[in-house]
């Protein structure tokens, strides 16, 4: 059996036509390729199980968080499929809080194994699952596709989001990564926000009290007040300091 990385690609072919059945509020339902691709620009990116490490501490943090980037360059949907059940990717998508993401639970392999990218993953238990990789699907067909090597283990180099964000727009410079610590009730807190979605900046909100404690503010930013902002990993500082930084 050929490796899928060693398979010709499926570019310019249409994708395999599948029906998913899904679990929603729930309620049993079905999603299905037409309506998932039908008349729009989807990107498509695939892995080897939810939970999994890369894929949750890259793989799809990283497109979820340039969703916004992809969306201003005509792109309407990013889909996450892997050959898990329905249950196991709502579970993860919840864990994740990865909102600009639709799951697509390929629980029987039929779409990854249409598109070629089924393998065998024995060796750790998992049985067939998918190879990873990534693509851009133009109103049902596949224009472009990022397939990771033919290497030991879970290669990941070419089907992460900047690779496809350099496909899409050479020119175009991904967004910084931003992080805030705040407080409820926080008024400097609202504006640091406003300030950075007038931006179009993405930022993972810390909330003191829920997910840090003031402990960890101060060590972190030697600072005792909030908001702390911190963007590209360099310690911006409060809302003030932020509005200073945006006008240059």
């Amino acid at each position: 059996m050929t490796h899928p990385a060693d398979a010709k690609n499926k570019e310019g072919s249409k994708v395999p036509e599948v029906t998913w059945p899904i679990r929603k509020n729930d309620d049993w339902e079905s999603l299905d390729t037409k309506s998932l691709f039908e008349n729009k620009k989807v990107v498509l990116f695939s892995l080897p199980g939810a939970f999994t490490p890369t894929c949750s501490s890259t793989h799809l943090p990283r497109y979820n968080q340039l969703a916004g980037t992809f969306k201003k360059l005509g792109v309407d949907e990013i889909c996450c499929v892997s050959v898990n059940d329905t249950f196991v990717m709502n579970a993860w998508l919840a864990d994740q809080e990865a909102d600009n993401i639709t799951v697509v639970p390929d629980g029987n392999g039929e779409f990854t194994e249409g598109m070629g990218m089924l393998v065998g993953k024995e060796d750790l238990g998992f049985g067939k699952r998918s190879w990873r990789y990534s693509m851009l699907v133009d109103n049902g067909v596949v224009e472009k596709m990022f397939i990771e090597p033919n290497k030991p283990g879970d290669p990941f180099e070419v089907s992460d989001a900047d690779t496809m964000l350099q496909y899409l727009a050479p020119e175009q410079k991904a967004p910084e990564e931003v992080s805030l610590f705040t407080k409820p009730g926080c008024p400097f807190c609202a504006k640091a926000k406003a300030l950075l979605s007038e931006q179009g900046f993405q930022y993972e909100e810390i909330v003191l009290g829920k997910d840090a404690s003031l402990t960890s503010l101060k060590a972190v930013s030697g600072r005792e007040t909030v908001p702390q902002v911190f963007i590209g990993g360099k310690h911006v500082g409060g809302s003030d300091d932020l509005d200073a930084y945006f006008k240059g």
